[in-house]
């Protein structure tokens, strides 16, 4: 790609004495080096393409994006390099095009890049500028989830207090309908069933208002030293008569050394409650549940394999938002209300799922208390 400069010069090289053309030739040798340095120090990728759509030159950023070794990328097309796009509809001489795209090697990043024509009057060649905007869409991303949750706290309170009482009037006059009922003897016997099933639906309906309120009421745990097996023992002892009516075989396959950890005894319950639950329902033919704990001697991973269903990627995509479930009595808080409790606790949460294999959803629970530590001074500093 030949600059209007050097066309010049190839017309009156005749007219140089052979010095005027070395020191020009050095020149731009010198200047050639330069705008390379200048490249390469760029956080920014740089691809330069002729107007074949060849690569000639490409900096060390762009090669880091894109996973390329620029010798055998150089005098390729992009396309072999950067596979899986139509860059014959991109690369248009006089057209400037901006994109998003996501790459998952050689690391998973999301990036903007940028086309033009470096003369749109001449077919001169493309330059292609690339920017890493893995942070800035991940900083996006908390923030509309930030805005969803507050929205959601809203929703919550309006419920809970919109039928909070009158849940506790019919509960009241349900218990009272009960006691009449009882008097009657036989004739009040034939409708005790369906007096019944209104108390079921009354409960219900409370629990979900509790489940809403469990997932965004900012709760602070109360922590103290826990033995991990002692606290899933209990939840499995609890929750046994569900697990037997799903007809799940459930193995714990915890290491008998497992630390002390720093939890708060009834939101890690709950947490774990709503994980067995879940594995439980996705495995309406019954299966098998395994928990599994390890630990390093930073994290404790707490690990729930189920071998029911799956999870497709379409709703993987949507786990964490409320009301997104896949059951038609769900109310899509279980996940919601456990990533929370996790994360009070300094942990994090992250599921794997095959559709039709199953789903594992791991805990990682630190087992130090996060602190903060003086960094040595510097000698520019001290200076």
């Amino acid at each position: 790609m030949r600059s209007a400069f050097i066309d010049k010069l190839i017309k009156r090289i005749d007219r140089l004495e052979p010095g005027e053309v070395q020191g020009i030739v050095l020149e731009l040798v010198r200047e050639k080096k330069f705008q390379e340095k200048v490249f390469e120090a760029l956080q920014e990728g740089v691809i330069l393409l002729d107007a074949e759509a060849k690569v000639t030159y490409v900096n060390r950023a762009a090669c880091t994006f894109f996973g390329l070794e620029r010798d055998q990328v150089l005098g390729q097309q992009l396309a072999q390099g950067v596979r899986g796009l139509d860059w014959s509809e991109l690369l248009i001489p006089g057209t400037v095009v901006s994109r998003d795209l996501e790459v998952f090697y050689p690391e998973n990043r999301y990036l903007n890049f940028y086309i033009t024509s470096i003369d749109d009057e001449a077919p001169q060649g493309f330059v292609m500028l690339i920017r890493d905007v893995t942070e800035t869409r991940k900083r996006t991303e908390e923030q509309l989830e930030s805005e969803r949750l507050n929205a959601f706290t809203l929703l919550a309170a309006g419920v809970a207090h919109e039928l909070g009482n009158p849940l506790n009037s019919l509960t009241i006059h349900l218990q009272l309908l009960e006691r009449r009922l009882k008097k009657m003897g036989a004739k009040g016997a034939s409708l005790q069933e369906h007096l019944d099933v209104a108390t079921g639906e009354i409960k219900r309906l409370d629990f979900i208002i509790g489940q809403f309120l469990a997932a965004i009421r900012p709760t602070k745990p109360q922590l103290q030293r826990v033995q991990l097996r002692e606290l899933l023992d209990e939840c499995v002892r609890f929750l046994q008569p569900e697990i037997e009516a799903a007809k799940v075989k459930l193995k714990l396959e915890l290491r008998a050394d497992l630390p002390l950890l720093l939890l708060d005894p009834g939101q890690m319950k709950q947490a774990v409650y709503n994980l067995i639950r879940n594995a439980c329902q996705a495995m309406p033919k019954g299966g098998t549940l395994t928990i599994s704990g390890t630990f390093t001697d930073y994290e404790v991973r707490l690990s729930f394999d189920d071998t029911g269903k799956g999870i497709n990627a379409e709703q993987m995509g949507k786990l964490f938002q409320p009301f997104s479930t896949t059951r038609s009595t769900g109310t899509g808080l279980g996940l919601l209300i456990v990533r929370r409790i996790v994360r009070e606790h300094g942990g994090e949460i992250d599921v794997e799922s095959r559709e039709g294999l199953g789903t594992r959803v791991s805990l990682w629970l630190p087992l130090v208390e996060k602190s903060v530590r003086m960094l040595e001074e510097s000698q520019s500093e001290k200076g």
